[in-house]
């Protein structure tokens, strides 16, 4: 055996997917270590913890962490159960980090400030394999790893409300206006909500479970308004599921949300590019720009950016990266996973070798590694751990049989024809949903298929509540 193979590997993320890769590890024998920035494991899910998953706890456990749970005598949440985000560190992140297995190689408050070689920058080819890899920490502390499975996720870098991927003008001097995604709107953050009017920017998941809290909250709280924009002409792209999504929380999700449109309770703004953002007397105006030049604002209270996410790869700016230029991810693996062809369901199985950089030994897993696509699930991100993990172990046989057994849907994409859904959108209903459902596996995307009414930023509001299914 090397000196490189008596190093450990170092995951960077204890959330389900840093963890997922932890049990893995742990099988296969090889030394590890996690490093955690937050100061519990899953403190990232924390932050959404008001917020119910749409995909049953079946898809959201790890097969190796559920080994481990269950050697330890751990009771299972029922598998159609849909956990919410603090549900399921309480009842399945927390437990596995303090398993004996896990604990002692788990390191708390450790943020990961860069990764090089030890003694290599990246111009440096001549024995690169064989030096270990060097990761710094913000406290200025320094380990040594053969390899790195980064699961840092992206949570921490939203993307910004600019429809150019560039910062709208006065975006950072507004920010005291502005929320991150998934805010609790009925529970710890009400205060800033109730009786103001709130926009929320962005057409996936995220966006309609604070919707729909909020069109809770504005029945409760009079003077509360709800003001719902996307950048582009029709919503389409949003739709998809419906009563013939396999996650039928996920269907209902939509359905709930066309319903407050409908009603007029959320009103709908399409073709809203944001330009800037002027604080003015305690609000803010936000400036739209139309294609054809021409300007026009809209004053609110709040804005909530549910614009979706990207990586942050600045960590690894002394490694050899190979990333499409496009989505942010591996070259190999952005085809499979781009939304303008895939949903979520349907996205082929994939690993080590998708996964795998010019930099041997690191690889950027979960999150991270869909770079901007909004196509990925736990359920995959367990797969992707599972077959690394077995690379790193000299395993290629299992490493290279990657499978995935995902539930079937139409959402996720951004081809409007690859929506799907009830044929008319007077349907039944799927049943409503007693707490938000979304964002918790990481999807980004598609909501109905049925048509909702729209308003457009030229159009008065009055008289535009009435929808299809409306008496």
């Amino acid at each position: 055996m090397s000196t490189l193979d008596e190093l450990p590997v170092v995951v960077i993320g204890a959330g389900p997917v840093g963890l997922a890769a932890a049990a893995h590890l742990h099988e296969r024998g090889l030394p590890f270590l996690v490093l955690e920035a937050g100061d519990t494991a899953g403190a990232a899910v924390r932050q959404w913890g008001h917020v119910r998953v749409f995909s049953p706890w079946r898809y959201n456990v790890d097969p190796a962490a559920r080994r481990l749970l269950d050697d330890a005598g751990w009771v299972a949440p029922a598998e159609d159960a849909l956990p919410t985000g603090a549900e399921l560190v309480a009842d399945y992140l927390q437990p596995l980090a303090e398993l004996p297995q896990l604990k002692p190689h788990l390191r708390y408050g450790a943020r990961v400030e860069a990764i090089s070689r030890l003694g290599l920058d990246r111009l440096r080819t001549a024995g690169r394999e064989q030096t270990p890899l060097l990761i710094r920490l913000a406290d200025g502390d320094e380990l040594l790893a053969r390899a790195v499975i980064d699961a840092s996720g992206t949570w921490g870098t939203p993307n910004v409300l600019g429809a150019s991927g560039l910062p709208a003008r006065g975006e950072t001097d507004a920010a005291a206006f502005l929320e991150h995604a998934l805010p609790d709107v009925l529970g710890a953050d009400r205060h800033r909500f109730a009786g103001r009017h709130t926009l929320v920017v962005g057409a996936g998941h995220s966006a309609a479970n604070t919707l729909l809290s909020l069109a809770e909250l504005a029945a409760a709280e009079p003077g509360t308004e709800v003001t719902w924009a996307i950048r582009s002409a029709s919503p389409a792209r949003t739709y998809g599921g419906g009563d013939a999504d396999a996650l039928p929380a996920r269907g209902a999700l939509g359905s709930r949300l066309r319903d407050h449109v409908d009603a007029g309770r959320i009103r709908l703004l399409t073709g809203f590019s944001v330009h800037a953002l002027t604080p003015a007397d305690g609000r803010v105006a936000v400036v739209v720009r139309h294609a054809d030049g021409g300007e026009e604002s809209i004053v609110v209270d709040r804005i909530v950016a549910a614009t979706g996410f990207r990586p942050d790869h600045s960590i690894a700016a002394e490694l050899r990266l190979d990333l499409d230029p496009i989505m942010g991810a591996t070259r190999a693996l952005a085809p499979l996973i781009d939304p303008n062809e895939h949903s979520c369901g349907t996205v082929p199985p994939h690993g080590a070798d998708e996964l795998a950089h010019p930099e041997v030994g690191y690889y950027a897993v979960g999150m991270k590694s869909y770079g901007r696509a909004p196509t990925f699930l736990m359920a995959t991100g367990y797969e992707q751990v599972r077959s690394v993990v077995a690379a790193l172990a000299g395993d290629w046989d299992a490493a290279r049989d990657v499978q995935l057994d995902l539930p079937g849907t139409g959402v996720c994409n951004s081809n409007p024809a690859d929506s799907t859904g009830a044929d008319s959108c007077c349907g039944p209903a799927p049943a409503a949903q007693p707490a938000a459902q979304g964002l918790a596996t990481g999807i980004s995307g598609g909501l109905l298929s049925a048509p909702l009414s729209l308003i457009s930023l030229d159009t008065p509001t009055s008289g535009q509540t009435g929808g299809c299914c409306s008496s």
